[in-house]
C-alpha cells in the first residue's frame, strides 16, 4: 500500500465517526493546554524573578568583601585579607572581568537655594563608571579625573523640597522638578538637620559651629532604570568623597560634637577598601569569576545567588504544575487507546480482507499509528492555541491587577512581568508531545489489528 492511500484511508477512517474522532481530540486539547499553561506559569514565575532581580541591580556585578562567609554562615575576617590596590589589580586581572572598583557609602542633602534633598551617595573610581553600564540620560558620566563633580540619580530631581512650606512635597515622576541640578547650583551637607527646623535638644550648644557646605556640579543624570540604586544614588569619585568625609568629621569635632565624631563614614583607607565591586563581561561567567575571588580568600555575594535560590524554587514548582497538566494528557491517552480498540472492532471485516488482498502486517500498524498520530497533532495543535488564548487573558487580566494595585508608585515593578509565558520551544515540545502520547496509545490497538486471523476477520458480520 502506497503512502498516500494509507494517508487518505486514514483520514476517511477518522471523518467515519466524527463525533467519537471530536471527542477524543477534545481530550488532548483538555490535556495539552493544561500542561503548557501549568508550565507556562513556571515559566512566567521564573521571569517575574528576573524582573525583580534586575530592579535590585545587575546580574553581572559581584560584591566582594574581605568578610569571608563560614560553613555555619558566619562571616570573619583574616588579619591577611586587604582590599588595597593589589587586591583591586588581582581580581581584575581574572579572566571575563570587566572593571573592578572600590566602593564608599556615605549619605547627604543636597542643596539648592531653598530647596533641599535627601540622597545616600556612591564613592566609585570615576574613571571605570562607564563599564559599570551606567548610561547618562543628560551630560555625561564621571570621568577620570573629575572631583567636585557628580552624577545624579534619575529621579533624585523630583525629589527637591522646600522645608519651609509646609505643603511642600517631593515631586511625582511626571511633575517638572522645582531645581534644575544640571544649571543650577548645588552643594551638599552631611548634616541630615541642615535647612530644618530643628526641635528642642537638636540645636547643638552656643560653641556649635554651623554645618559645612561643600560645592558639587552635575557632570550628568542617569537615564530611568529598573536598578533602584541607579535612580536613587548620587555618584562621585571615592577619593573626593573620602576627603570630604574626613573634612565632615574633623569639623564636627572641632564644632562641639567631639563624641559624635566619624558618624559620616570611614575615610581611613590605609588598612583597605571596605567593599570592592566587580563587573564581569558575561553574565555567564559571573559564577565561575566569584568562585575564582572565593578562592582567593575574599567573601563574595552577587545577585546571582539569589537568582540561583529563586529559580530552584521556579524549577520545583514548574515540576508540579506540568506534573498536573501531564496526568491530564495522560488521561487523554486513554480516551485514544479507547476509540482505536473501537475502531478495530468496527472494522474487523475490512481489515480481513486487507489481508487477503494481500496487504502487509506493517501497513496495517501504520494505519492505525497514523490515525492515533492525527489525532493526537490535532489534539496538540488545538491545545497549543487554547494555552495561548488563556495566557494571553491571564497576562491582561493579571497586569491590570498589579497596575491597581502598584497606583503609579513602584518603579516599573510588575508591571513588564508576564504571569504566563509561552517560548515557541514549549509550544513545539507540546505538539510533539501530544503525537508521541497518541502514538504510544495507538500502538497496542495497531498489534491487535496485526493480529487478527484473516479468515475469522471475514466472517464477522
Amino acid at each position: 500500500m502506497k503512502s498516500f492511500d494509507l494517508i487518505i484511508m486514514g483520514l476517511k477512517n477518522l471523518f467515519r465517526r466524527k463525533t467519537r474522532t471530536i471527542l477524543t481530540v477534545l481530550g488532548v486539547v483538555i490535556g495539552t493546554a493544561a500542561i503548557v499553561v501549568m508550565v507556562s506559569l513556571g515559566l512566567g514565575m521564573n521571569e517575574s524573578f528576573d524582573e525583580q532581580l534586575k530592579q535590585m541591580g545587575s546580574l553581572n556585578i559581584i560584591n566582594v568583601t574581605k568578610y569571608r562567609n563560614t560553613p555555619e554562615g558566619a562571616a570573619v575576617n583574616s588579619k591577611e585579607i586587604v582590599l588595597d590596590e593589589v587586591a583591586i589589580a588581582n581580581i581584575g586581572a581574572i579572566k571575563g572581568v570587566q572593571a573592578v572598583t572600590p566602593v564608599m557609602e556615605s549619605y547627604v542633602k543636597l542643596v539648592s537655594g531653598k530647596y533641599l534633598a535627601y540622597t545616600p551617595v556612591l564613592g566609585i573610581d570615576a574613571g571605570v563608571m562607564k563599564d559599570f553600564d551606567y548610561s547618562a540620560g543628560e551630560g555625561r558620566l564621571l570621568q577620570e579625573g573629575d572631583t567636585d563633580n557628580i552624577v545624579i540619580g534619575s529621579i533624585i530631581p523630583q525629589n527637591f523640597f522646600n522645608p519651609k512650606n509646609q505643603y511642600s512635597m517631593m515631586g511625582g515622576p511626571n511633575q517638572k522638578p522645582p531645581v534644575n541640578v544640571m544649571t543650577d547650583k548645588l552643594q551638599i551637607t552631611f548634616d541630615m538637620m541642615y535647612g530644618e527646623k530643628q526641635r528642642p535638644g537638636q540645636g547643638g550648644t552656643e560653641n556649635t559651629k554651623p554645618p559645612k557646605l561643600y560645592k558639587v556640579r552635575a557632570a550628568g543624570v542617569l537615564v530611568q532604570s529598573n536598578d533602584w540604586q541607579k535612580n536613587q544614588y548620587i555618584f562621585m569619585d571615592i577619593t573626593h568623597l573620602q576627603k570630604l568625609i574626613k573634612d565632615a568629621n574633623k569639623a564636627q569635632e572641632q564644632g562641639g560634637n567631639k563624641g559624635m565624631g566619624g558618624i559620616f563614614g570611614n575615610a581611613d583607607t590605609s588598612k583597605g577598601y571596605e567593599r570592592l565591586m566587580v563587573m564581569v563581561k558575561n553574565i555567564k561567567d559571573v559564577d565561575g569569576v566569584q568562585k575564582k575571588i572565593d578562592e582567593m580568600g575574599y567573601g563574595t555575594n552577587s545577585l546571582g545567588d539569589l537568582r540561583k535560590s529563586m529559580q530552584k524554587q521556579a524549577q520545583t514548582i514548574q515540576i508540579v504544575l506540568g506534573s498536573i497538566g501531564a496526568i491530564s494528557l495522560l488521561i487523554s491517552a486513554l480516551g485514544i487507546t479507547n476509540t482505536m480498540i473501537m475502531s478495530i472492532y468496527e472494522r474487523t471485516r475490512e481489515i480481513g480482507v486487507m489481508k487477503v488482498l494481500g496487504c502487509k502486517l506493517n501497513n496495517i500498524r501504520q494505519l492505525f499509528l497514523f490515525e492515533a498520530g492525527v489525532i493526537g497533532f490535532f489534539g496538540g495543535l488545538a491545545g497549543v492555541l487554547l494555552s495561548l488564548l488563556a495566557s494571553f487573558i491571564l497576562n491582561a487580566v493579571g497586569k491590570g491587577i498589579m497596575n491597581s494595585g502598584n497606583m503609579g508608585m513602584g518603579m516599573g515593578m510588575g508591571g513588564g512581568s508576564r504571569i504566563s509565558v509561552i517560548p515557541p520551544w514549549l509550544a513545539a515540545l507540546s505538539i510533539v508531545f501530544a503525537i508521541f502520547i497518541g502514538l504510544v496509545s495507538g500502538f497496542s490497538p495497531a498489534r491487535r489489528a496485526m493480529k487478527l486471523s484473516a479468515l475469522e476477520a471475514i466472517k464477522t458480520e
